[in-house]
């Protein structure tokens, strides 16, 4: 069977990329799901898997973020003796990437040359506040337009209100109220998908990622399991990242439940999932205020007046000391990654 990668997001701007590997050897492909170092990746004859080649392998160990991920346009090689090596991970456009729980502050790619990020929060039993600022933080930094999803919204009897109230937690994005069950929305989202577009999904197990994308597929391609009633979580979630192509074009990315979200190196995604305490801090007497007991404080005299929920400022605070500690970290890292040789960046040719 034959694909049009045009469909999926194949452009000028990754053909241009590709041209100087292109060989009678080399295709070029995207990655719907990778396992162990074994990538399952879809070209113009269909879907193969690839182990990585020496040179992935090394940008790996130098930088666990350079592991090809959903979503990927890579470049394959095809041997005589029937092997096929993923020999080079182009260039990405947008990354969605979280911070792993080691020590060194490496991050975890979660998916890749999306373009939007649906940040997916279940209604039922209610939102967490805390975690949908956390994940725009994310969806912003990736580069991809972010959207808030709001799913499960058959289970309560006003779910417009609700959206109304969450809307506050995401200046600048669009909130959309979705029930699978009810059919309700799926058309909006839809809007954000289609030919030569990616759209990927974040949020906790549970939240009805799967389902989303059963529906977009109009098929299960997905597994979707039980839930439990009294806190709305999943017992068995989705562990591995995938791509899922739809009939009409365009892909999904369906990420994993995610328990808990480590921030790394996203101090413009934060700015931006925080828009409103930026701006009011942009309006204050001094440039260096720490918005605590200053004179001229915006950010202050909006607590005193309600305008600023104490919830949020100190939420933004919170994350704010994150990346800071974590993006020290980072470089201090990478510093000393670079002391390791790289490899020639032409090793295909």
């Amino acid at each position: 069977m034959s694909y049009h990668l045009s469909q999926l997001g194949w452009d000028e701007h990754f053909a241009s990329l590709y041209h100087r590997f292109d060989r009678a050897d080399a295709t070029p492909g995207r990655v719907l799901r990778t396992d162990r170092g074994v990538c399952t990746v879809l070209t113009t004859d269909g879907v193969t898997r690839a182990t990585l080649g020496g040179s992935v392998m090394i940008d790996v160990a130098r930088d666990p973020a350079l592991m090809p991920c959903s979503g990927d346009w890579v470049v394959l090689r095809r041997w005589p003796d029937r092997r096929t090596t993923l020999e080079l991970v182009l260039p990405r456009r947008t990354t969605l990437i979280r911070r792993t729980a080691d020590k060194d502050a490496s991050g975890q790619v979660l998916a890749a040359n999306m373009n939007t990020v649906a940040v997916v929060e279940p209604i039922h039993p209610e939102p967490d506040d805390a975690r949908v600022e956390r994940l725009l933080a994310l969806a912003w930094e990736s580069g991809a337009d972010p959207l808030l999803v709001l799913t499960k919204t058959d289970t309560t009897r006003d779910p417009a209100a609700i959206a109304r109230q969450v809307a506050a937690l995401a200046p600048g994005v669009p909130v959309l109220p979705v029930s699978v069950q009810r059919g309700a929305g799926l058309a909006e989202l839809r809007e954000h998908v289609g030919p030569g577009r990616t759209l990927a999904l974040l949020g906790r197990s549970g939240a009805g990622k799967s389902t989303l994308a059963n529906a977009l597929a109009g098929a299960t391609v997905m597994p979707v399991q039980a839930i439990r009633d009294a806190d709305g979580k999943g017992r068995h979630t989705t562990a591995y990242r995938n791509l899922v192509v739809l009939p009409d074009g365009g892909a999904v990315i369906d990420t994993p439940g995610i328990r808990g979200v480590g921030l790394l190196d996203t101090e413009g995604g934060l700015e931006r999932a925080f828009a409103d305490v930026i701006d009011l801090a942009g309006s204050c007497r001094f440039d260096d205020c720490r918005h605590d007991t200053e004179p001229g404080c915006a950010v202050q005299a909006a607590l005193a007046d309600g305008s600023l929920p104490p919830r949020r400022l100190a939420s933004w605070r919170k994350l704010r000391r994150e990346v800071e500690v974590e993006s020290g970290r980072r470089s201090a890292r990478l510093s000393r990654s670079r002391r390791i040789p790289a490899p020639p960046s032409s090793r295909l040719l």
